[in-house]
């Protein structure tokens, strides 16, 4: 799995600025207003970074945005990057700040002049979040990460220091997320997960493997039909933090569909070769778990994953069956490639029955739907409790991670009327995502606060975020975990 750079924090150290050979960042605030450390760094190059910074071009950067200086006469850098920030940034700013300076490094080390200003952390975060880089299916020198280390220089570095851990934490997991995503479905079979997932247990993470024999008992016949034509058995895991005492924990619920051919309703061969990520929901809830246990939450939350193979089979579910559900609903199976909210239904239900949670949030690559709705700068949210969405809302406003809440209401749910069954697995054409989120609905208990999450159009986005390479971005991760931090932990 891939691991973090290392990020070295030091004591501001003018002395040492002329000497370093990497590249050099210089945060400069919109006032143009150059600290002790940038003021060194123009009298090391005689007056250039005071040119450059009162220049045209430099007013027209974006907080966040930035401009090489290079090889500059006086110093041993390769190039001093000049960072715009704003007089008084705000946490996200700098952190696209830090991955704005990760980005454009390449395979050089880096010398961050992060002097007093405050929220250093955050630029850190951003630091490590876009140093990010899936290596681990390639060979030979393209496997090999970048060498060079991260420095930040520091006026109090020891208060950023004791911040960094519960960075490091949650940068983690967020790389977790990202793997687990990027990975392809040869390599990362649903006994493959399983076994990632097991590996857990090392940071304090209670895991429980669920197969198919004991979701047999448990009446999970919703889950086992999407599997039942594919090699790979389907596997139900779950993955208890307990860290905040005796009260009921918060269930997170990932749909974790390895590959989704669509099944017998399969789907066109254009573009097949993305649904690897279609158990990225599945990778958020994990990459959540390591980060509350690495930061140590004071929080009990559970995390439960479906984990199955949706492929075409002489054993394949077919469109026209009727399969029961754990909570006993029978479902008119309209469409095989409707796979997600038959694994999520029976596992929400499993979650509700086995923890009594104090909520439920479940995550799924779901819908094209709500790509069609809201592109891909937005998940879809879902819910039946104010609340709670109001809670997550504003963790993923504070953390940048695009959300917008979507309405329900029975005249969507009545789009699922089944003449055969008690319910179809989908509806019309119109309103996807919205009948999606009907059908599980139906697998919520009347007193249990509920999100569901639609990430079809985030998990994998065609243009990824400032902080994230191209590829699994990791959406979720950063929001769920300042939900649990402010809403759950004691």
């Amino acid at each position: 799995m891939t691991r973090l750079p290392v990020l070295d924090v030091e004591p501001m150290n003018l002395d040492a600025i002329g000497g370093f050979e990497g590249r050099i960042a210089v945060l400069v605030p919109e006032s143009r207003k150059l600290d002790a450390a940038a003021r060194r760094v123009n009298r090391l190059c005689k007056g250039a970074l005071k040119r450059l910074v009162e220049s045209d071009g430099f007013g027209d950067l974006k907080p966040g945005q930035s401009v090489d200086l290079g090889w500059p006469s006086g110093m041993a850098a390769q190039a001093v990057q000049v960072v715009r920030v704003g007089d008084r940034p705000a946490a996200l700013d700098l952190r696209k700040a830090g991955a704005e300076i990760a980005a454009r490094r390449g395979k050089s080390g880096v010398l961050v002049l992060g002097g007093s200003r405050k929220g250093l952390a955050a630029l850190a975060l951003g630091m490590l979040l876009r140093s990010y880089a899936f290596l681990e299916c390639r060979t030979g020198e393209a496997a090999e990460p970048a060498p060079g280390i991260l420095r930040l220089m520091a006026g109090a570095p020891d208060d950023l220091l004791a911040e960094l851990p519960a960075v490091e934490a949650v940068a983690r997991g967020v790389y977790y997320t990202r793997d687990l995503v990027n990975l392809p479905a040869n390599l990362l079979t649903t006994t493959e997960f399983a076994g990632r997932l097991e590996g857990l247990r090392k940071h304090g993470v209670g895991v429980e493997v669920l197969d198919e024999d004991r979701l047999a008992e448990l009446g999970m016949t919703m889950l086992l039909g999407v599997g039942q034509g594919s090699a790979s058995p389907s596997k139900v895991v779950v993955m208890q933090w307990n860290g905040g005492g005796d009260e009921p924990p918060l269930a997170l619920v990932g749909k974790g569909v390895v590959f989704d051919t669509g099944g017998i309703s399969i789907k066109p061969a254009a573009g097949m070769e993305d649904m690897t990520m279609d158990m990225g929901g599945a990778g958020v809830v994990a990459g959540v778990m390591k980060a509350l246990a690495l930061r140590k939450a004071r929080a009990n939350v559970v995390g439960l994953v479906g984990l199955v193979e949706n492929m075409p089979d002489g054993k394949a579910q077919r469109p026209g069956d009727i399969v029961a559900s754990m909570k006993g609903d029978t479902v008119e199976v309209i469409n095989t490639d409707a796979e997600g909210r038959l694994v999520l239904g029976d596992v929400m239900w499993y979650a509700q029955q086995r923890f009594r949670p104090s909520g439920l949030i479940d995550l799924a690559t779901l819908t094209g739907a709500i790509i069609v709705a809201l592109g891909h700068d937005n998940a879809g949210v879902f819910a039946n409790d104010d609340a709670i969405a109001t809670a997550f809302l504003r963790a993923a406003s504070e953390e940048g991670e695009g959300a917008w809440r979507m309405p329900l209401g029975d005249s969507y749910a009545r789009l699922l009327k089944s003449d055969k069954a008690d319910v179809k697995n989908v509806g019309t054409r119109w309103g996807g995502s919205i009948t999606a989120a009907e059908f599980l609905r139906r697998f919520v208990e009347d007193d249990t606060p509920w999100i569901h999450l639609d990430i079809a159009g985030v998990a994998q986005p065609a243009s990824p975020p400032k902080w994230a390479p191209k590829g699994a971005s990791g959406w979720g991760v950063l929001s769920l975990d300042r939900l649990v931090r402010e809403n759950y932990e004691g």
